[in-house]
Parts: C-alpha cells; sequence; structure tokens
C-alpha cells in the first residue's frame, strides 16, 4: 500500500542532502506505483497470488518460431533478433499477470514521487547482480536509460528526449529522473522504471552498438543467460544457478524451467510434423484449421500430448490487413474503405476456420476501452473540439464507430461489391474496357499483398479474387521472413498491405505516439501504416493527460472512434482462449491469471511424467 507523507522528517533522517530537499512537500514513498487506484499487493506480499510457490525446478520447455535469426539485439532495426533475446534484461518495476496499471519494486526496494509525479526517485537493491556476478549500481541504470536515448529503436528516443528534463545518480544505489515541465507526468515513473537495465562495464568492453546487429547478447541481471545456439536454426536459454532474484517475493513460482529451447522452421506444415514427432513440446496453435483437423495422432489420443482450451482474458491483439499511408493510392479513405468491404470475415470463418474467431471491430477489442453505440456526453466534450477545426467529420458527434462490414455466405459478397464499386467510382477509380480501375492519370489500381507465412495464403487469395471482381489489379506476393523485416521496417516501408497489428494498452501513455503519431510515422517499426493525424495526435494528448479511471476511458473510447474512422486497416479476428497442445510432462496453477498464458514463466516441469514419455520414445 502506498503511503503518503506530509512531513519526511523522521521517515527520510537517513537521506543525503539531495535526498532531504526532495523529501520536501507531498512525497509518496512506496514499493509500486499504480496508475490510478491502490496497489494489489501489499508491500510485505509473499509471492504472487496466481504462482505455485512449491513449483518443482528443472527441465526443459521448447517451443517453436517461424523463420531464422542472425542477431541477438533486439532493440535494433538491424537483422532479425533471436526469440528471447531480451530475457536476460530486467527492469527496475514489474508488473503482474492479474492487475492493470500496477507496477512493483523488483530491482528496487522503494520509490519516491511527489503527488503530481513530475520526478521520480528510485532506491536500488544492495544485491542485484549481474549475470557475470558484478554488481548493478544506478550508474548503470543512467547508462542504460542513456544508450536508449541515443540508439537503437528509433521509437524509444522520440518518446524519452520529449519527456526527460535530467537523470541523475544520487548515490551509488538512488537514482532520480525529472520530467520535463508541460508534459503529462502520469505514467513517466512506470516508464522509467521500465526501462531495460543493462551492464556498463560490459557494453563498453565487448563494444556493443544498440543500433547494430551482433552475436554477442547483452549482460543483464535477468534469470537466464544464453547456452547455445546454432545460428537460424534453434536457440538455448538456461536458467542461472546463480540468479540474484532466487528468492525475490516477485520471482517465488516462476523461472521454473531449466531451459528454454526455441526451434526455427521455415514452413508451419514441418513445425506442426516436428512437434509430432517430439522436436519440441509445446505449441500454442495459431491456425483454426490445424487445430480442427490434425490433432488426431495416436499421441493425442493416448494423452501423451495433451490438447486443451485455456481462458484468455487479454484484448484482442488487434490483428489486421495494415495499409501503407505513406502510399498515394491509399491516401483517399474511400479506397481504404472499399478495400476493407471486399474482405468475407463471415466466409472465412465458416469455411476457413471452422468458426473459432470472431471479428475484431475495435483498436480496444474484448474490453471495457471499446467505443460502441453513439458517444456518450463526455465523449462529445472531447470530440467536438477537433470537429471545430475541421479535423472531424461532424458525425462522429452523433453516430457508432466504424464497424467491419459484414457479409453473406457466399465469398463475394454482392452487396458489398456495389458499395465499394460506388466508393471507387467516387474517388475517381473508374473500370476500364479491361476491366481494371484507372485514375485520370491512367494508373492502373494495383494492391500488393505481402505475406511471409503460407497458412495464411488460403486466407490472402480469395481476398485476392475479391478484389479483382473489383476491378483492383491485386496480388499475393510470396516473400521470407527477412525480407518482409527489410521491406516494412524503416527506412523502406515498401509495400502495400501486410498483416500487422494495431496496439494499444489497457492504460494507455506515451506508447501510443510510437504506434499511432505523426512524430513517429517514417520513423517507427511500430508505425507501420504511417498514420499521420492531428486529430489522433490531440486525443492522445488527452489519453495521456488523464487523470482517473473515468477520464481515461472516455478519452479511449473517443480515441478509439478516431482510429477506427482513419481506416487505416482491415481488422481480422481473434480468439477468447488459448488453443494449446503439450506434452504431457508440463503442469500449471490451478487458475491462470486473466493477462497471460505464462507457459515459460510459472509453469513448471513433471520429472515423472517426462521419464515415462522418454521410456515410450516420445521425445528427442
Amino acid at each position: 500500500m502506498a503511503k503518503h507523507w506530509g512531513t519526511l522528517a523522521l521517515a527520510l533522517a537517513g537521506l543525503s542532502a539531495a535526498g532531504m530537499a526532495m523529501a520536501e512537500g507531498d512525497v509518496t514513498i512506496s514499493h509500486g506505483i499504480s496508475t490510478f487506484g491502490e496497489l494489489k499487493l501489499p508491500a510485505d506480499y509473499k509471492h504472487l497470488p496466481y504462482v505455485n510457490p512449491d513449483a518443482p525446478k528443472g527441465g526443459e520447455i521448447s517451443e517453436w518460431a517461424f523463420g531464422g535469426f542472425d542477431s541477438l539485439n533486439p532493440y535494433s532495426v538491424k537483422g532479425r533478433s533471436a526469440a528471447l533475446s531480451s530475457a536476460p534484461l530486467e527492469s527496475i518495476l514489474s508488473g503482474t499477470a492479474d492487475e492493470i496499471g500496477a507496477v512493483y519494486c523488483f530491482l528496487c526496494t522503494t520509490m519516491e514521487y511527489p503527488k503530481d509525479r513530475s520526478w521520480v526517485v528510485f532506491n536500488l537493491r544492495d544485491d542485484v547482480k549481474f549475470s557475470d556476478g558484478t554488481p548493478m549500481t544506478a550508474e548503470d541504470v543512467k547508462f542504460s536509460y542513456e544508450t536508449f536515448l541515443a540508439k537503437g529503436l528509433t521509437d524509444f528516443r522520440t518518446i524519452l528526449a520529449t519527456q526527460v528534463e535530467k537523470v541523475e545518480v544520487l548515490d551509488p544505489l538512488k537514482i532520480k529522473f525529472t520530467f520535463k515541465p508541460g508534459v503529462p507526468f502520469r505514467d513517466l515513473p512506470a516508464d522509467m522504471g521500465g526501462l531495460p537495465v543493462m551492464s556498463k562495464a560490459y557494453y563498453t568492453a565487448n563494444n556493443l552498438d544498440l543500433e547494430e546487429s551482433t552475436m554477442t547478447p547483452h549482460l543483464g541481471t535477468g534469470p537466464y543467460v544464453l547456452d547455445k545456439y546454432d545460428i537460424g536454426k534453434s536457440i538455448v536459454w538456461k536458467r542461472n544457478p546463480d540468479y540474484w532474484g532466487n528468492t525475490h517475493p516477485m520471482n517465488i513460482g516462476r523461472n521454473n524451467f531449466d531451459r528454454i529451447r526455441i526451434e526455427y522452421y521455415s514452413d508451419y506444415d514441418a513445425a506442426f510434423e516436428g512437434f509430432k514427432a517430439g522436436s519440441y513440446t509445446f505449441r500454442n496453435e495459431s491456425s483454426s484449421l490445424s487445430w480442427a483437423t490434425r490433432y488426431d495422432f495416436p499421441e493425442i489420443e493416448s494423452g501423451d500430448v495433451q490438447k486443451v482450451k485455456l481462458p484468455d482474458g487479454t484484448k484482442a491483439n488487434g490483428q489486421a490487413f495494415v495499409f501503407n499511408l505513406r502510399r498515394e493510392k491509399f491516401q483517399d479513405p474511400r479506397v481504404r474503405e472499399a478495400i476493407g468491404l471486399m474482405f468475407n470475415f463471415e466466409w472465412s470463418n465458416a469455411t476457413l476456420f471452422y468458426g473459432l474467431y470472431t471479428r475484431i471491430n475495435s483498436v480496444w477489442e474484448n474490453s471495457w476501452l471499446a467505443a460502441e453505440g453513439a458517444p456518450s456526453e463526455a465523449e462529445v466534450a472531447l470530440l467536438k473540439p477537433l470537429v471545430d477545426e475541421g479535423l472531424l467529420p461532424a458525425s462522429i458527434l452523433t453516430d457508432a464507430p466504424v464497424m467491419s462490414p459484414t457479409s453473406g455466405e457466399r465469398q463475394l459478397d454482392r452487396g458489398n461489391l456495389r458499395k465499394a464499386s460506388a466508393l471507387l467510382d467516387e474517388a475517381g477509380w473508374q473500370v476500364g474496357s479491361d476491366g481494371l480501375r484507372r485514375n485520370d492519370k491512367g494508373e492502373v489500381l494495383a494492391v500488393e499483398f505481402l505475406n511471409d507465412s503460407p497458412s495464411f495464403d488460403r486466407i490472402i487469395n480469395p481476398y485476392v479474387e475479391n478484389l479483382k471482381a473489383l476491378g483492383i489489379d491485386a496480388r499475393l506476393t510470396r516473400i521470407d521472413n527477412a525480407q518482409m523485416e527489410d521491406r516494412t521496417r524503416p527506412p523502406k516501408y515498401d509495400f502495400d498491405i501486410v498483416t500487422g497489428n494495431a496496439r494499444a494498452g489497457y492504460i494507455s501513455g506515451s506508447e501510443l505516439k510510437q504506434y499511432y503519431g505523426s512524430e513517429t510515422a517514417d520513423v517507427s517499426a511500430f508505425n507501420v501504416y504511417g498514420l499521420k493525424s492531428k486529430a489522433v495526435d490531440k486525443m492522445t494528448d488527452i489519453v495521456m493527460a488523464a487523470q482517473s479511471l473515468d477520464d481515461l476511458t472516455v478519452a479511449t473510447k473517443a480515441l478509439d472512434r478516431i482510429l477506427r474512422a482513419e481506416r487505416f486497416m482491415v481488422p481480422q479476428w481473434y480468439k477468447n482462449v488459448h488453443t494449446v497442445a503439450y506434452y504431457n510432462m508440463f503442469e500449471h496453477p490451478d487458475a491462470l491469471p486473466p493477462y497471460a498464458l505464462g507457459e515459460t514463466d510459472f509453469w513448471w516441469y513433471n520429472e515423472e511424467k517426462a521419464a515415462a514419455l522418454k521410456d515410450k520414445g516420445l521425445l528427442k
């Protein structure tokens, strides 16, 4: 429970002169921070409520990943980083999987911040060590911040540079972040506590560069370190037996596997066959076709492989076909709307997905933050100034938010075809004698879908056929994952439409500028669509400045309406369960937390069950 102090003379008697100066006024000293409301965990909590504190340590869990890798640096746009490349790094604060908007001291004992949250001090633990045994200090924290400010993904520095005024090392275990006047302070203490902490000495000695691809892993304080890899094919992370945090309450019942192995496959069918053959042992199934038709092998029948649905309380991940708005042909929203009308989700769900999915409408789908129906008075109050400025149409004040279109049972819905045709006619794309649509310059309306997933061909191909019926020169281009990385990341952005994600959090803050901000549209690996909207930018500022959960909810719903009206994506689908299969040697708590499956986090290995599977020759 956070404790508020009117006067801190007694509580901080032992602090330095700098600490005493900070302690003047209304300051909170706490074991964590919540955006709104109180922290769920008390300062003396023994373990997280959803773990098994007696979970045994040992064994290996293995999963698969698509494609390959050529780097261990997850913070560079160069190269393709291996799975779990950030696993060695930890942050000062840590969140949990059953609470929204709260983070707790992890590498720190306490944190201090004033009522307006215009600065934060982290009092670091004295027992935290990097995996090479060297102690972590405030200098490492400051170095990590300064490195992310200058190097690596531009998203970090775009945000950090506009919000942090200065960083001070007050003593070897105390660091202070002071924020710039005029920016929303609400989330900044948590944001600073969420930055990964790297070893300054190791980074310098190994001449690492956050900008560059490298096969030298970062040195951090985390529970797992690199064991071995076969470049592009597999990688193994092993649990550090000397990990500093083994007895930390945040870690009790977690980090249970001795090894986490990732096997790479360039083909989805090969990956499935690899699972059946025991090449890896846990599979989170993403293909509805496979889930419905392929789990009929003997090990399923015998129970040696478990096929289960587990509850998933998270909001939808925003999966969608996303437009590259940097392309002139997609500047007209009528073109984007017309293209969206031609994707027949209902036919796809019935014919291809076995009815397993639900359509996405909102960026905040499957949460209380999704806009519904006509806007409330509170939403209208936020939206009307943007309408008055000419940034939004007046209809947004009265109409329901943009919804994904519905289609009939036939692949080509004639009603939607007529609507889409009228939109393209209005936008100046007329059908020529050859059946193709051209603008007044004689340019053909061509749309290319980039795809590096063979399992998506069966979904995209019918969509392409529907678009061709509309007079669009549509095609599917299959590329490998390395090409996909190269063509969709800055500075190239060389694509028309790809499958991506419209990202968002429950309690959104500065990350919205990474995902949707005009200032990141040409530099971000997250704002892949290149969205530039003054209305979005202004509403994002309102979301970031919200001082209560009610205000945040209203502002987020208003932002959701604006984003959906931009039609920068053709929403796809989601399901509210995890469809998983695994060799029957893993166990998990009876009740999983709502916001994480946690198979590599708080599941564990049953040695007796594993031995029985090995005796049957089912594992490699």
